[in-house]
């Protein structure tokens, strides 16, 4: 019996809320346009359209900076229901060709349509007519990748982007990968980047030369994945449903919290606003740890849990207490948030809920 070879398609809409926003003022196009919080409320850009990256602005970074590489930069407020409502037509223009569709985000997901039959099966042409499918319907653009498998699918749809697609066929896997940077590699951060490049170690060529049991010893068990992503092997499935780990809010102040006085002033609010996060998610019943953060002046985090199995406004009020007594700073950012116990969850998380 031979095994059906994998056809993984990543899809990744470009600059989402952006796009949403551009394609309901068609005047914002040509402008700079970032979606994100105010420069005074210490606000970071979410995303930002391509006009604006070319300021070298990107997602996550300071509204504040962003203004100052770009001071005509238009900044809007999230508006989050209009982007979930682009993203459920975008879902179900995917759910067209496959059941085996796993969101990472309102606007990315993998596809795995080895098992299609539309298009006689080329993965090829189903993700060119969903690209044309998302332009038409929903009015924004999507960029795609198409390889035998997840990693090289995520790779390949960042390959031309804005509004492009990319195609890596089984016979191609090894040569591409072999050029590709190590930084690249999922799972490789600046850290270990930085220490790959100390060993000699620039390209995923350069990487084959090593054994596994080496790079066990350097790395743990990233030493493993390292081992297979530089040979283009990436075994994990697209995975339709997910399991939720934790329910959190957190806070970002305008205006730093003084002491433990102001912090614990904070947590009524939070303490209501985590309440209904896990009502709407249903997991009152799933909750077998309580935690806080914070985020000092310095930007210093800290972070404290313990057990428990409901949710507890004194045992918060405790944390909270612990926390900033390791560094008893003013403080920009509070959280509250609650651990779920894996084995009781058995609910199909629906993408919206995030």
């Amino acid at each position: 019996m031979t095994s059906v070879q994998r056809k993984i398609i990543h899809c990744d809409c470009d600059c989402f809320y952006a796009s949403v926003e551009m394609r309901d003022n068609p005047s914002l196009r040509e402008l700079p346009l970032a979606i994100g919080g105010q420069a005074d409320q210490r606000g970071v850009v979410a995303t930002c359209n391509y006009v604006a990256r070319k300021f070298g602005i990107r997602s996550a970074m300071p509204t504040s900076q962003a203004l100052q590489r770009c001071p005509d930069l238009i900044v809007m407020p999230p508006t989050m229901e209009k982007y979930r409502i682009a993203s459920r037509q975008i879902l179900a223009i995917y759910r067209d060709y496959t059941d085996l569709v796993e969101p990472l985000s309102l606007d990315e997901a993998f596809l795995d349509v080895s098992m299609s039959s539309q298009h006689q099966g080329s993965a090829t042409r189903i993700a060119q007519e969903i690209r044309s499918r998302i332009a038409n319907e929903v009015g924004i653009t999507a960029s795609a990748g198409v390889a035998p498998n997840k990693f090289l699918a995520k790779i390949a749809s960042d390959w031309n982007k804005p509004d492009g697609m990319y195609v890596i066929l089984p016979d191609q896997v090894t040569a591409f990968v072999a050029t590709l940077p190590v930084a690249r590699l999922f799972g490789v951060g600046k850290v270990t980047a930085a220490k790959l490049q100390q060993l000699g170690v620039v390209s995923c060529e350069d990487l084959l030369s090593w054994s596994l049991p080496d790079l066990l010893q350097q790395f743990g068990k990233l030493g493993s994945r390292l081992y297979s992503l530089c040979r283009g092997i990436d075994e994990r499935p697209v995975q339709p449903s997910a399991i939720r780990k934790s329910v959190s809010v957190e806070e970002t102040y305008a205006h730093d919290l003084p002491d433990l006085a102001a912090c614990l002033n904070e947590l009524p609010l939070l303490y209501d606003s985590l309440s209904k996060q896990v009502e709407r998610t249903k997991t009152q019943h799933q909750i077998h740890k309580l935690n806080i953060k914070i985020r000092f002046k310095d930007f210093k985090q800290t972070t404290v849990e313990c057990r428990a199995d409901g949710l507890d406004k004194e045992k918060f009020r405790e944390l909270i207490t612990n926390g900033y007594q390791r560094r008893q700073l003013p403080v920009r950012l509070l959280g509250l948030g609650i651990g779920l116990e894996e084995k009781k969850v058995t609910q199909q998380l629906d993408l919206f809920s995030f």
